[in-house]
């Protein structure tokens, strides 16, 4: 390994990785090396064996349109300024619009340390962050795609274990609502089986909006605030397809100078 690699950076990208799944990460980082007459395996190797292991490779026969380009990084910006402005969420640590496996975009979060317990708080953050990427699209553009199915996926099974599994709800309180069926020597599936009424389906169901609305207002709220702030992320993001979470920061806080400039000479006259 190449003297600059940082393992523990790694260690945050590879959580519930096995050491079979990190001996295929380092043989697919060492493939990478040698592809490029490197004798050592360097930072930026073992980053893309990370990124193929969990999104797959890059898919460079896609070719997207600059409309759907232009989209696809609001997207992703979006995703990564709600995340960036909520402190329950992971540090953001680099937003790409390069296609990977069914994925057109990926913005990838960098966990501060091994977790096993989530909080309500986070959750909330969570499903902000996730519903950044829709509101983008509506705000810039007035009008959403299709990109954000696995986004609504995502938020809608968070929100549907608040309310059924975790006692999150207000409304129906610290109870479990269905069981787990695991008699699957009889036949059946594993699955859950409803033991709630009607009026209680529909107060879930109306919990589980509630939290992914919240979320999605959340995120309109941020993403309205930092339009600019999103318009020149997205302009540097699309000359270069990926932005680490340093030339993230540094673009943001080009954007936050006039602010600062123009108070200061506010302040001083």
């Amino acid at each position: 390994l190449d003297s600059t690699v940082d393992l523990d950076v790694l260690a945050r990208q590879t959580p519930g990785f096995s050491g079979a799944d990190l001996a295929n990460l380092i043989n697919e980082a060492a493939i990478l090396a040698a592809r490029g007459n490197k004798k050592v395996i360097g930072m930026s190797e073992l980053e893309e064996a990370i990124e193929r292991v969990v999104a797959g490779p890059e898919k460079k026969s896609r070719r997207l349109s600059e409309h759907e380009k232009e989209v696809v990084a609001y997207h992703e910006v979006g995703h990564a300024l709600v995340a960036k402005s909520l402190p329950k969420c992971d540090p953001v640590h680099k937003v790409s619009i390069i296609s990977r496996g069914q994925a057109l975009g990926v913005t990838w979060y960098l966990p501060t340390e091994d977790r096993y317990l989530t909080s309500k708080a986070e959750l909330l953050d969570n499903v902000a962050a996730a519903m950044g990427g829709r509101v983008a699209e509506e705000i810039v553009f007035g009008d959403v795609t299709s990109g954000a199915e696995n986004d609504i996926q995502k938020v809608t099974n968070i929100a549907r274990r608040m309310v059924t599994q975790w006692g999150m709800s207000e409304k129906l309180g610290t109870v479990t609502m269905g069981h787990k069926e695991e008699l699957v020597f009889l036949g059946r599936d594993l699955g859950e089986q409803r033991n709630y009424s009607e009026e209680v389906a529909a107060i879930i169901d109306e919990e589980i909006r509630s939290i992914v609305n919240h979320g999605y207002q959340t995120a309109k709220v941020i993403l309205t605030a930092q339009r600019h702030k999103m318009d020149a992320v997205v302009e540097q993001l699309k000359i270069v397809e990926t932005l680490d979470a340093k030339q993230l920061d540094e673009i943001l806080a080009r954007e936050d100078e006039p602010a600062v400039a123009a108070s200061s000479g506010a302040s001083a006259s």
